[in-house]
């Protein structure tokens, strides 16, 4: 007798839509590439354990639960601690910028909080977000040059800047040595 592997891609698929998700947005939480995601998502691929690990992250489920097809007995715990290895990361090509994604994936495209890391000079350079978006920047380390629109500002280490990101917009590092941030997206 055997039995057939689990289809990943429908699981996969609803708990996305269930969590209102695009494939964007789940890209960008777990590290996997949209094209990726949508290949698995139509079963035409078969995610390694390691991308199904990253999954299974950003959508907050339990991995036995989507391999099992069926939910385990026992309840989510009251603290969820993820290791910092586990933490989804976005890297600029040139290298010079890495975002990790600290926020939960259920509040993606609502509220996004960021651990932003500039190597000298570095930039976060971004497009337009949904009309009435808010960017907040706290600087812990370094210095940031901070662009919305035509407006540019410094903001030392320390120092906060909340600026429109419903423009194009930028976080540029200004020091010799890396600037450390934190960045809270609200749409």
């Amino acid at each position: 007798m055997t039995d057939d592997a689990p289809l990943l891609g429908p699981q996969i698929q609803q708990l996305r839509k269930r969590r209102r998700l695009t494939l964007e947005q789940l890209a960008s939480l777990s590290g996997v590439s949209r094209s990726m995601l949508s290949q698995i998502e139509r079963s035409q691929a078969n995610p390694t354990f390691a991308t199904l690990w990253n999954l299974t992250r950003a959508l907050g489920v339990d991995i036995s639960e989507l391999v099992g097809g069926r939910s385990t007995t026992a309840p989510a715990p009251a603290i969820d601690v993820i290791g910092g290895h586990f933490v989804p990361e976005i890297r600029s090509e040139d290298g010079l910028c890495t975002l990790r994604i600290l926020s939960p994936a259920q509040s993606a495209g609502r509220t996004e909080w960021y651990e932003i890391l500039l190597e000298p000079k570095g930039a976060l350079v971004s497009a337009p977000h949904a009309a009435g978006a808010m960017e907040h920047v706290t600087v812990i380390e370094g210095e940031l040059e901070v662009v919305s629109g035509t407006t540019v500002a410094r903001a030392p280490a320390h120092g906060v800047a909340r600026y429109p990101a419903d423009v194009p917009h930028a976080l540029r590092n200004l020091s010799s040595g890396r600037t450390r941030a934190f960045l809270v997206v609200a749409s």
